[in-house]
C-alpha cells in the first residue's frame, strides 16, 4: 500500500515559550483533520527540534517523502531562502516537496473574523468598524504586496474600512494606523487584529501600539481554520510533486 508523504510543518521560532506551544497546538489540531498522516514540527530558530535534526530522524526510521509546509503568511526572505537552504541540506535519500506559504486564502479572513467576533464585535459591527491588519513586516514588497492584498480582501467581506500595519520592517505601524482610522468617515469604533500566527515579541508590539484602539483580537494561533488551511496547502503540495520539488542532498 502506497504510503502518504509525511507533513513536516516549519515555524520561524521564537524565545517567547507562548509561540512554540501555539504552534504545536496548531499542529496538533491539523493532524487530528488527516488521521493516520505522520506530521512533524520543526523551528527554523530559537527552538528544538530544529528542521535539521526532524529530517535527519526521518530519514533514519525510513521515510521517504516529505512535504515541507512554511508556517509563513507571506512569501518572504524565510520562506524564499532560508526554508529551501535548510531543505537542500537534508539527507539524500529523501525526496521532499515544499508547499506553499499560507497566505492569500479565504481561512485566514476567516481566522481574522473569528478572532475580532471573540474580542467582542458582532458582524452587525462591520459597517461602522474600521480594521487594522497588524503584521509583524518585512522588507520585501512581494510580502507588503501581500499583506495590502489581504487587507483590500478584508474590507471586501463589509469592514467599514481596512488599514494594513506592521509592528517591523515597514510603515505605517499600529499606532498610526489606528489614528488614521479614528479620522475616517463612518468608522464609529476601531479594531486591531493581528496578522500573526503565534504570541511573541513582535505580536507585543501590535499589542502595545493598539493601545488607542476599542477592541484588540488575539494573534490567528491554532483556529480550525488555520488548521484546515495547512491541510490544503498539503494536499496541493502532494498533487504537485514537480512544480514544488525540492532536491535534497
Amino acid at each position: 500500500m502506497r504510503t502518504s508523504p509525511s507533513l513536516l510543518v516549519i515555524a520561524h521560532g521564537s524565545r517567547d515559550p507562548r509561540h512554540a506551544a501555539t504552534v504545536q497546538a496548531l499542529v496538533r489540531r491539523a493532524g487530528a483533520l488527516r488521521p493516520g498522516l505522520r506530521v512533524e514540527t520543526a523551528f527554523l530558530d530559537f527552538n528544538l527540534p530544529s528542521v535539521a535534526g526532524v529530517l535527519d530522524r526521518l530519514a533514519a526510521e525510513g521515510v521517504r517523502d516529505v512535504v515541507a509546509l512554511p508556517l509563513l503568511l507571506t512569501r518572504a526572505f524565510h520562506a524564499k531562502a532560508d526554508v529551501p537552504a535548510v531543505l537542500r541540506q537534508a539527507p539524500a535519500t529523501l525526496r521532499i516537496r515544499q508547499a506553499e506559504v499560507l497566505g492569500p486564502s479565504p481561512l485566514l479572513l476567516a481566522t481574522v473574523e473569528r478572532r475580532l467576533y471573540e474580542a467582542g464585535l458582532t458582524p452587525g459591527d462591520k459597517s461602522t468598524t474600521g480594521v487594522v491588519l497588524a503584521s509583524a513586516g518585512s522588507t520585501d514588497p512581494e510580502a507588503i504586496a501581500a499583506i495590502a492584498e489581504t487587507a483590500r480582501e478584508l474590507r471586501r467581506t463589509g469592514w467599514c474600512s481596512v488599514r494594513p500595519a506592521f509592528a517591523s520592517a515597514s510603515l505605517p505601524r499600529t499606532e498610526d494606523a489606528v489614528r488614521a482610522l479614528r479620522a475616517e468617515p463612518g468608522v464609529r469604533r476601531v479594531a486591531v487584529a493581528p496578522y500573526v500566527i503565534a504570541p511573541g515579541r513582535l505580536p507585543d508590539r501590535i499589542a502595545a501600539g493598539a493601545a488607542g484602539a476599542d477592541v484588540l483580537a488575539d494573534v490567528l494561533g491554532s483556529s480550525p481554520e488555520l488548521a484546515a488551511l495547512l491541510v490544503e496547502r498539503y494536499r496541493e503540495a502532494v498533487r504537485a510533486p514537480e512544480r514544488l520539488a525540492v532536491a535534497a542532498g
